[in-house]
């Protein structure tokens, strides 16, 4: 009997999404993968419930919509402070997930190398497997999660074709500071790298930090690819949109890449967000100091326990260190935490390139009752 492919047989499925159905199996707080458990704002499921009303069963343009892409630019355009052209810089992927495999796709052949900081999202190793790229890691040291600039240079060095950089980052919630950017900018300028930008919680940031869009910074428009997505920033996960932003001789490529994967995201929500798109700027504004709330909610507990954890800078998710408990599997310690503490967590290993057992991640983009409830249970492991 013939095998599958070798490169299946090398990752494993989402540590993230089977948390999710260990939760379920115990009936858990899920606090591992990153949803909210709120719908999304009235007005744009009106128009979700309107386009389908209108009739917008059918293929959209491969690429996205017109009009999505036209309010998608205006809405890059204000927030990044450079013009962006709809028609040539643009494709609309099914969430950033398909965004981030198109771009790699669009960049790497097989054998490349492409350098990730650890702890990363579990998917872009992934990524690169099934691009047949080679992954090279370089840390992010714990528990403030800096880089070391030496580390990062024999990366690049290495003969890097694309980096990734995800920020704010997805686990350990940093916001890369304007000097540590300028730092990548001017490596992959040195050695002629593409970087391949995770921007999704652009607009989840908490004071003092700022979020800085690393296509911004000078000579990094040409190399940098954005990826990013209207899921969290809308609270609308499962309709799966995400872009891609590029110079425009990338993105012609990265449109080919994208229409054979998935030819398009789904005709009616992309019609549907364009209401969210044109939001006032206090929306986003207020997302980022209604997520501070959640975050303190959450920390005010683990003060309680007595873990060490390290502050979230961005995003909607916290480390935590677990070492005190003395499991030498965290994927072990998850599953007795969902089962006898009733709130699941994600095993930190499933971020991070070497065998690191120390951590887990808990997301707090919850229902204030949700998060004093999971609180209250986290209480349990007060140490």
């Amino acid at each position: 009997m013939a095998s599958t492919s070798r490169r299946t047989s090398v990752f494993t499925e989402s540590l993230i999404r089977e948390m999710s159905r260990v939760a379920a199996r115990y009936g858990a707080i899920n606090l591992s993968q990153g949803f909210p458990d709120w719908d999304p704002p009235p007005a744009l499921v009106q128009a979700a419930k309107d386009a389908m009303d209108a009739h917008r069963h059918q293929y959209a343009v491969t690429w996205g919509s017109h009009e999505l892409r036209a309010a998608l630019s205006a809405k890059i355009t204000r927030c990044m402070g450079v013009p962006v052209d709809g028609d040539r810089e643009l494709v609309v992927t099914c969430g950033a997930t398909e965004a981030m495999m198109v771009a790699m796709m669009t960049v790497c052949d097989p054998g490349d190398k492409v350098g990730l900081f650890s702890p990363f999202y579990e998917n872009y190793n992934a990524d690169a497997i099934l691009t047949g790229a080679q992954a090279v890691h370089v840390p992010l040291h714990p528990p403030h999660y800096r880089f070391d600039p030496e580390e990062l240079r024999k990366v690049f060095a290495s003969g890097l074709k694309a980096f990734v950089l995800c920020n704010p980052s997805n686990p350990c919630g940093r916001v890369f500071t304007r000097d540590e950017l300028l730092q990548i900018a001017a490596l992959a300028e040195e050695f002629d790298v593409f970087v391949l930008t995770d921007e999704v919680y652009e607009h989840i940031v908490y004071a003092p930090h700022r979020h800085t869009y690393f296509a911004t910074l000078p000579g990094m428009a040409k190399r940098t690819v954005m990826c990013s997505s209207l899921s969290k920033t809308f609270s609308i996960t499962g309709w799966r949109l995400g872009y891609v932003h590029a110079a425009p001789e990338i993105i012609a490529q990265a449109r080919k890449v994208h229409d054979f994967l998935t030819v398009g995201a789904a005709a009616p929500l992309q019609h549907a967000v364009v209401t969210a798109l044109n939001f006032p700027a206090s929306y986003y504004d207020d997302l980022a100091v209604e997520y501070a709330a959640s975050r303190d909610v959450l920390l005010s507990y683990l003060d309680r326990t007595g873990l060490s954890y390290t502050r979230p800078e961005g995003a909607y998710f916290v480390m935590v260190d677990i070492s005190s408990f003395g499991y030498a599997s965290d994927v072990e310690f998850s599953h007795w935490m969902a089962k006898e503490i009733g709130v699941a967590p994600v095993p930190g290993s499933s971020f991070f390139a070497t065998g690191e057992n120390r951590y887990i991640r808990l997301n707090f983009a919850k229902k204030p009752a949700t998060l004093h409830a999971a609180g209250e249970r986290l209480l349990k492991l007060k140490r």
